[in-house]
């Protein structure tokens, strides 16, 4: 997923993948540093390496589904 993310980045963007990943990156870092510990680790889990080989969740949306409900439990949504 991330290196997905660094193409849109860049093609949005109209830069170099290169600079995109410094983008991304600085972007990610950024929220990973705001974020309580629980919400930082499903971002890890959601960009990861942009692998796709990990095990697929039960949630219809996927990863994107989990860290919506890890930050709604933070915000408060039960």
């Amino acid at each position: 997923m991330l290196n997905d993310l660094i193409k849109a980045v860049a093609k949005k963007a109209n830069i170099s993948e290169p600079i995109a990943q410094i983008a991304v990156n600085t972007v990610l870092n950024s929220l990973k540093d705001k974020l309580p510990p629980s919400a930082s680790t499903a971002l890890n889990a959601l960009v990861g390496s942009g692998s796709t080989g990990s095990a697929k969740s039960n949630n219809p949306l996927g990863d994107l589904g989990n860290i919506a409900g890890t930050l709604g439990g933070l915000l408060g949504k039960k």
